[in-house]
């Protein structure tokens, strides 16, 4: 009894000294929040304009991602056709591999 209360007594002085009583939803109020950035832009004078000649580049992007989505459609459509193949070899190996099965079925 007495190891219990030598392990028991500093285990609840600990988790007494743990607890607190504050509440987080407390410092993360909407006026502690807003107020900073309201603050930062009180100096902003400019409104913001559409840049014209942001998407000037655009075009030269579209051809390489064009020339990039034909080598993409390329090499699916050989990876397509060398599965067809390897179909057809799987196929004709199965057709020979029951047809072997199927003569020594009959010799037995």
């Amino acid at each position: 009894m007495k190891k219990f209360a030598y392990v028991a007594i500093p285990l609840v002085l600990t988790l007494a000294a743990c607890g607190k009583s504050d509440d987080a939803s407390t410092e993360a109020e909407a006026d502690t929040v807003e107020m900073p950035a309201d603050d930062a832009m009180a100096t902003v004078t400019e409104t913001p304009e559409a840049d014209d000649a942001a998407n000037a580049a655009a075009p030269a992007i579209d051809a390489a991602s064009e020339a990039a989505a034909q080598k993409v459609q390329q090499t699916a459509q050989q990876a397509g056709e060398s599965a067809a193949e390897v179909a057809a070899r799987a196929q004709a190996a199965a057709a020979a591999a029951a047809a072997a099965t199927g003569e020594q079925d009959a010799k037995d």
